[in-house]
Parts: structure tokens; sequence; C-alpha cells
């Protein structure tokens, strides 16, 4: 079950946290996994432990928010691999505050890479999807932009502009075979997380009915399984991962 043998997936934001923890279950599930971030020194430790476990992994290091570079890493991995099975839009940033003081700059930085960056990843994407009739396009977005989040009005509409663009470019795909959808994670134990005092800790999981905060593994089980044939007949979704903290 969700086995991905023979498949090539990218997964961008793969240097660690979910991405890391993504790229490594789809390699897991026997894909060839192609990991792009900006931090280069970092995705190579990714690459080569994903090799080390018998797995077939190609960093390139990569900025989503620059369509040149996007372009130039996405030749590269055709070259290697000649096909694309699987993309998974994870890279983000964050630039935090209330919305009367937030910098144009702050804003434009965020939507650039949080969304603008999964529609450039996209279109790299879908003329071998097309070629092959088959692919799987999985967009990661967040529980905030199904239910908002103060100090954070930018990271919010991106995320929900991925959850809209996820939704219209179902339609556009479906009869080529290409399945898209989107996972949104609730709060998820990473290194941002691990920064976060214990009180803190204690609040948000007050917050969550399964009464703690979830785990890179949660979401990545999800990425596989949409990426997997299992799922083949989903598109347009947004699969919650969140613990039961947005149920709508």
């Amino acid at each position: 079950m969700f086995q991905l043998n023979g498949q090539v997936a990218l997964v961008t934001g793969a240097s660690q946290g979910i991405g890391e923890a993504i790229a490594r279950a789809l390699a897991q599930a026997g894909a060839a996994v192609v990991l792009t971030a900006r931090n280069a020194e970092k995705l190579a430790a990714v690459a080569g432990e994903i090799e080390a476990a018998g797995g077939a992994a190609l960093a390139l290091p990569m900025d989503v928010s620059d369509p040149a570079q996007v372009k130039t890493a996405f030749g590269e991995a055709l070259a290697r691999f000649g096909r694309l099975d699987v993309l998974v839009n994870n890279a983000g940033i964050t630039r935090d505050g209330l919305a009367v003081r937030m910098k144009l700059e702050d804003w434009d930085a965020v939507l650039r890479t949080d969304l603008t960056g999964v529609h450039v990843c996209i279109q790299q994407a879908i003329p071998p999807m097309l070629r092959q009739r088959r692919g799987r396009i999985i967009n990661i977005s967040s529980v905030v932009a199904q239910m908002g989040n103060p100090g954070q009005v930018n990271y919010v509409a991106a995320k929900a502009g991925v959850i809209g663009l996820t939704r219209a470019l179902a339609l556009e795909l479906a009869s080529r075979n290409i399945t898209v959808n989107a996972v949104a994670p609730g709060f998820i134990t990473t290194d941002m997380t691990a920064a976060l005092s214990e009180k803190t800790i204690e609040q948000l999981s007050s917050r969550i009915p399964l009464g703690r905060l979830g785990s890179p593994a949660d979401v990545s089980a999800a990425v596989v399984f949409l990426a997997s044939e299992e799922a083949g007949y989903m598109t347009g979704q947004v699969l919650s991962v969140n613990g039961g903290m947005y149920m709508a």
C-alpha cells in the first residue's frame, strides 16, 4: 500500500522540518526524490542520508521566489531522472506583524515565496506531467488559512491563496489524470516550535482536541497517501492534519 516505486518526486523546502520529513517518507515509499531549498549544506546532508539508506536523491539548491532558479532546478531534475510524477510545494517563510504596521516588503516577500513560488513551480511541473498523462501536485497550506491568525495577515492570505489555487488547478488538470490537492497542517513540532516555552506549548495543546502538537511524520503520511495510486480519485481537496483544531 502507498508504494511509489519507479516514480520521481520533487519537494521544495526539503532541507528541514516538514519538508525534510516529506522527502524522507517519499523515498521510503520508493520514489526517487529531488530535494530543493535555499540551504545547500543542509539539503546535501538530507540527500546523503536518504542515499545511505538505499534511496535515490538529488539535492538542488533553489529559491522558489526566483523563477530563473526554479526553471534551472526543474531542468536539472528532468535531465537526471527523465520524468516528474509528484510535486510537493512545501517551501514557505513568515514575516509576522500586525496589519496596521506591516511593511509592504514583508507582505510582498511572503506572498512571493508562499504563493507565487507555488505557482512558478507548478508551471514547471505541468509539461512533463502532461506528457506522461499522469501526475500528483500536493500543496502545503496551513490551518491558519482556514481559521485566520492575528499577526499573520500576509502568511494567512498566502496560504488561503494556495487552497484557492489548488481547487482551480484541479479543475484545469483533471482531464489529464493529474490530481491537485492540499494538506493543511495544524501546529506541528519543528525547530521553530522547539524554541517555544513549555507554557506556550501547553496553551497551544489546550486548543487541540487531541491534546498535542502534531509531528512532521503526521504531515508526511498524508502527503504519501495523496501521492499514491490509492488517492487517484481525490482532487481539489484539502486534507486537514490538525488534531481536530479546525473541523469545518
